[in-house]
Order: C-alpha cells, then sequence, then structure tokens
C-alpha cells in the first residue's frame, strides 16, 4: 500500500497558476503510476492527469490540456500538477492517486488515494 499526502491547494484568481503536491510513502514509488483527478460538489469525479511510471507517458483530461502540466521526481517520491491559466470551473478538491497497473485516465484503474487539496478560483 502507498499513502498519499496532496498540498499546494488555496484561492487563486481567474488567469493565474498554482502548482499542486503529492507526496507519496510506503510503496516503492517508481513502481506506481500516478492520476490526478478532481471533484466539485454535487459532480461526478473527473479525471484531469496521469503520468506512468518513469515519466514517459502523460494523458489529460480535455478541459486542461495546454494549461496543465504533470510531472514527478522518484528521488523525491512526489508529483506535481501545474496549473496555469487557471479559470472558475476548475474549482474542486483535486485528489491524487497510484496505481501499480499501467498509466490510465480511468479511476477505476487506481488503488490509492490521497484525502485532497481544496482549489479555489475566482472570477
Amino acid at each position: 500500500q502507498v499513502q498519499l499526502v496532496e498540498s499546494g491547494g488555496g484561492l487563486v484568481q481567474a488567469g493565474g497558476s498554482l502548482r499542486l503536491s503529492c507526496a507519496a510513502s510506503g510503496r516503492t514509488f517508481s513502481s506506481d503510476a500516478m492520476g490526478w483527478f478532481r471533484q466539485a460538489p454535487g459532480k461526478e469525479r473527473e479525471f484531469v492527469a496521469s503520468i506512468s511510471q518513469i515519466g514517459s507517458i502523460t494523458y489529460y483530461g480535455d478541459s486542461v490540456k495546454g494549461r496543465f502540466t504533470i510531472s514527478r521526481s522518484n528521488a523525491k517520491n512526489t508529483v506535481y500538477l501545474q496549473m496555469n491559466n487557471l479559470k472558475p470551473e476548475d474549482t474542486a478538491v483535486y485528489l491524487c492517486a497510484a496505481t501499480a497497473r499501467l498509466v490510465s485516465d480511468d479511476m477505476t484503474e487506481y488503488d490509492d488515494w490521497g484525502q485532497g487539496t481544496q482549489l479555489t478560483v475566482s472570477s
């Protein structure tokens, strides 16, 4: 099992930038593909981005392509989500997830989840 702790959320104005971090412990980090998902009140959980075990493959949800970048440091056991040109529609709880299987945009493929960090984007 892997434990995941997100950080870096907060309040930002539309058009601004923020970087989220997800620190992992337990299972060997480099063995896991990692994903970011988000969930707003009353809405379904949405795929944001994912990255393969060594970072060679990345996927993005259509709503964030060109604005968000996922990256990882296996040396630091951390995955990041750089968010640029933020919009009010990005407001949500952002959750980090890990899978020992192949990188995916399907939340059912992920086994371990963090508690989430809140992002609020004001207009």
